[in-house]
Parts: C-alpha cells; structure tokens; sequence
C-alpha cells in the first residue's frame, strides 16, 4: 500500500478546499468572525493573537508548516476566537467545515494524522500554561527561542529561527520588549545564541530552562 501523503492530499483542491497564496501581513481570519473553516499551512508563517475587551492584543502562538487552525469550528465553535496573519508570503489550504468532517470520516489515515496534531498541540498548551504559571520571563523566552528553532526534533534544532520581532516574543511571553532584549543580549554573551545571518540558537540555551 502507498504511504499517505498529507501535502499532495491536501493539495488536491476542489471539494471544498481552496488553495490561499498570501502575502506578509494579510488577515485570513479575525477574531469574532463566523467559524466556518479549516486552515492548513503549506509554506510560511502565521501568527495567532487574541485581543481584549480592553483592546490589549497578546500573540497567543507562530504557527509553521505543516501546522492547522481554524479547527474549533469542528466542535461547535461559532466564531473565531482569535486572529490569523500572515507574517511572510505564505501557501495555505482552505478547508470547508462540512469537507473536512467529510474527510475525516471517509479518510481513516487523514483522520489519524490529524487526531496526532490536536494531541500534540493539547499537550503544547498544557506546557505553555505551567510555563506561565510557574517560570521566570527568562526562562519563558528561552523555551519558546528552543521551540521555534525545533530543538530535539531529528536530534538537533535548526540553525536559524523564523524572524520575529522582540515585541512579538514579549508577547508571546508576558514581558517587556526591554526585558526580551536584556536576555536576548545576556543569551548572546553567555554563547547561547549569535546574530550571524540571523538568529542561530544553540542547544546550550537548555541550560537556561533546566537551571533551578
């Protein structure tokens, strides 16, 4: 039997799913929006924020390929409860609710691959919440600079993160754009990190998250 694959499954349009090229900066679902699809990211970055009654906005998560959202729609949830942009030129899938619950029921193997990403991305969100509740604004950053260079996957994390702003990491972390540059800058000298084409993270910065 031929091994499933996600990417040219996905990219089979029609049926409700829909091929989206968009550019840096481009809103492909808002917060309060009727919830009515499924997203896929085949190339670029998105970035998932939520904002207040107060109007402070907080980015909740940088999704990659390979990575879904949009996904509460499939149980129940009316509206979007956040906001998707683009950060850079990206390829996305559009899914209708009703095509992928259709998918999910006639296609076991789609089902299984995509039961393993809530479960990974449940098991993330349990993480993110002890990390707020229970670490230190350093050690929230150099989780999420490990995360994003995907430290332990086949052994070793990239050689350059995805670019982001400061701004951006002190919200994802619950600090200060001043804060997020104090460690960024003591990471640096301590060796953890270096800025030689852009941010290359090393798998010494585990001796910030592991350090009691």
């Amino acid at each position: 039997m031929a091994t499933f694959n996600p990417e040219q499954f996905l990219a089979q349009f029609g049926k409700g799913k829909t091929m989206l090229a968009c550019p840096k900066k481009r809103i492909l679902c808002t917060q309060g929006d009727a919830a009515d699809a499924v997203f896929y990211i085949q190339e670029g970055q998105v970035k998932i924020s939520i904002v207040s009654p107060q109007g402070k906005e907080a980015t909740v998560a940088i999704l990659e390929r390979g990575n879904f959202f949009g996904e509460g729609c499939l149980a129940g949830q009316l509206v979007h409860m956040a906001t998707a942009t683009s950060l850079e030129n990206s390829t996305l899938v559009r899914i209708d609710k009703q095509a992928m619950i259709d998918t999910l029921h006639n296609n076991p193997t789609f089902s299984e691959l995509f039961l393993g990403y809530l479960l990974a991305r449940s098991i993330r969100l349990q993480e993110d919440l002890v990390d707020q509740l229970f670490n230190s604004s350093e050690k929230r950053l150099a989780r999420v600079l490990l995360l994003m260079a995907h430290f332990g996957k086949e052994g070793k994390p990239d050689a350059i993160i995805p670019k982001i702003s400061q701004a951006m990491l002190a919200e994802m972390i619950g600090t200060t754009r001043s804060r997020v540059s104090f460690f960024m800058n003591k990471f640096r000298k301590l060796g953890f990190l270096d800025y030689k084409g852009g941010v290359h993270v090393h798998s010494s910065l585990l001796n910030i998250v592991l350090h009691d």
